[in-house]
């Protein structure tokens, strides 16, 4: 069958039309849905073996692994079929059939959520003589990394009915979230707005980033301030909301006799303040390079004064493109050279194979993600564009969390396939690294580098500079809560606009909407999380460098990285890969590429 056009894609079809090999196979999982309903009974009836061992975990080292063991095996089943079902989900979304599967699937997995919350309460009371001990027997090595992350927490673990207590506050502490959500994605209008066409579309918080990337700057400017005004008619009860965030982080820290929320947020990866203030101070100290390119941009856009909506539409509209889905394959492939003969094949066969969904259908989940699990196939959704060349960064960038996915499944057991949030973005932005720099190298049109380096820029500046303003942000607000300040709409908005003068520049017109930017940004309702983004980019950055410039070493150190999952903590992976995130070297080093990027965009386009 001939590759869809843009025009065909335009009709989507129904996800029974879509041919079988533009679709995943997700057989790897279950081969159907009947033998899910199977597994699904047994998972359902093996819950209630968790009161078999409750109460005795601390009668010998044999009782804890057996009780692990289970555990482990139930959550490794609960893993296969939350994944079928997901998938399945997204595949149409519409369909009420797998829209039951997941709420049958949710509702029995918080059952034995419940059933297992005595486990880690249990380790916990283990005295810490019996535990070091345990920690020597012979039958507990497989998992004794999992017991000390366990152990780790008990400083900051309290009694059972303080424990039971704040459980039961769990509902009540989601609330500032879920006003949120419900607020700025059910609630709030924000009207129509005519696009370059003449058409009238609604501006959501969906449309308004597409609107943000017109090339007609009218657009643009109408969709920014129409936006805003919604989010200044509900000012102050999103600010409530926010601080409200705010305040439950700081009440659990508090609670849990951590020193402050920034350090229980680091504390489950194992990560030292000094890298998250690293990351601060470092990018700060190269913003003016930031503000080189925002002149740039600027000038080459043909602005008097550059505002936030001038900020995301491509200074060159973005450049012929058209590759069909298998051109685009080897493209990636090509590109991923340098990991290697295994690496390679092994995800030429999954793309060119059944690993991926790739085209849009009706009622398919938008946008794309990859989705591993320890039993199946690294899937991949895509809703692939053969005319736009962002498309081939995405593919690479999902096809290097599959990857990930498929090595530290195949190297490590069950309790340490799973890699944190922490290292997540390092394999994907590698990904993209080695993709820009195979195309830079295999093109001679002026415009064609010059759109590949300016979308390096934006990476750039919207994962690095951007995120690390939000985790300022974040920290600063936390701060203020800490030390008695009050957070009002007053605060918030001198707090932000303070950030805004300094990552933006004296030359930059702020709009005074956009002091409310810090009250539509669902990530701060999961505080000191953004900082990841940043620091995964700026080591996929150096990594990827390492392994360019050739050797077997780095290479190895590099798969090792992929293969090791959570068997280690984030740091010392990153370490042992390759790169230092304790020290302010890798984001100087990311940055300094960005202030030379500039530079090499500027004479391109002078």
């Amino acid at each position: 069958m001939a590759t869809p056009t843009d025009t065909d894609l335009h009709r989507l079809p129904d996800r029974h039309e879509v041919p079988e090999q533009d679709r995943w196979d997700l057989t790897s999982l279950y081969p159907s849905d009947e033998a899910w309903e199977e597994d699904f009974r047994r998972f359902e009836s093996q819950i209630e073996g968790y009161e078999q061992f409750r109460g005795r975990l601390a009668e010998s080292p044999q009782v804890l692994r057996e009780c692990l063991e289970f555990d482990l095996s139930l959550d490794r089943l609960a893993e296969r079929l939350g994944t079928y079902a997901f998938l399945k989900s997204a595949e149409d979304q519409a369909n009420p059939t797998y829209q039951a599967l997941v709420a049958r699937y949710q509702s029995v997995a918080v059952r034995a959520g419940q059933a297992a919350s005595y486990i880690r309460p249990e380790i916990l009371a283990i005295p810490e003589e019996t535990m070091r001990t345990f920690l020597e027997a012979p039958e507990l090595q497989p998992y004794r990394l999992l017991l000390e992350r366990i152990i780790r927490y008990r400083d900051h673990t309290l009694s059972d009915s303080e424990e039971r207590l704040l459980a039961m506050q769990g509902e009540m502490a989601s609330t500032p979230s879920k006003a949120f959500r419900q607020l700025s994605d059910a609630d709030l209008r924000f009207g129509y707005v005519e696009d370059q066409q003449g058409r009238k579309i609604e501006l959501t918080n969906a449309t308004f980033q597409q609107f943000l990337v017109s090339p007609d700057r009218d657009v643009r400017r109408r969709a920014f301030h129409q936006y805003y005004e919604q989010f200044d008619a509900h000012k102050n009860t999103l600010a409530a909301t926010l601080a409200g965030s705010i305040h439950t982080d700081v009440y659990y820290a508090r609670a849990r006799r951590y020193a402050s929320s920034l350090d229980a947020a680091l504390f489950p990866d194992n990560v030292p303040r000094s890298v998250y203030e690293n990351l601060l101070t470092t990018v700060r100290q190269h913003l003016p390079s930031v503000y080189k390119y925002f002149d740039l941009r600027r000038r080459k856009m043909g602005l008097d004064e550059i505002h936030h909506y001038d900020t995301y539409v491509p200074i060159l509209a973005d450049v012929e493109f058209n590759k069909s889905w298998d051109e685009a394959v080897d493209v990636v492939i090509a590109s991923l050279q340098p990991l290697g003969e295994e690496y390679c094949r092994t995800l030429a066969e999954g793309l060119r194979g059944r690993w991926c969904d790739r085209y849009p259908n009706r009622g398919k989940q938008s946008g794309a993600f990859s989705c591993g699990s320890f039993d199946g196939d690294p899937y991949i959704l895509m809703n692939y564009k053969p005319t736009v060349l962002n498309e081939l960064f995405t593919l690479t960038h999902e096809a290097g969390h599959s990857m990930h996915s498929f090595y530290s499944s195949r190297h490590q057991p069950y309790q340490y396939y799973n890699y944190t949030i922490f290292v997540a973005e390092v394999a994907s932005t590698f990904n993209e690294q080695l993709l820009t720099h195979y195309l830079l190298e295999h093109t001679d049109d002026p415009r064609l580098k010059a759109y590949l380096i300016g979308h390096e820029i934006d990476s750039i500046r919207a994962t690095i500079v951007r995120q690390t303003m939000f985790a300022e942000f974040e920290k600063l607000t936390h701060e203020m809560a800490e030390t008695g300040q009050p957070l009002t709409i007053e605060t918030f908005r001198q707090t932000y606009h303070k950030l805004l003068e300094d990552y933006f520049g004296p030359d930059f017109a702020l709009d005074p909407e956009l002091d409310l930017e810090c009250l539509r940004i669902p990530h701060f309702y999961r505080a000191f999380y953004v900082y990841k983004y940043a620091t995964g980019l700026a080591a996929a950055i150096a990594l990827s460098r390492r392994v360019l410039a050739g050797g077997r070493e780095a290479l190895e150190a590099y798969l090792g990285f992929l293969r090791g999952g959570c068997s280690q903590d984030p740091l010392d992976l990153l370490r042992d890969a390759g790169v230092d995130m304790t020290t302010p070297e890798p984001i100087d080093t990311a940055l300094t590429h960005f202030g030379q990027l500039v530079e090499q965009l500027e004479d391109l386009i002078a």
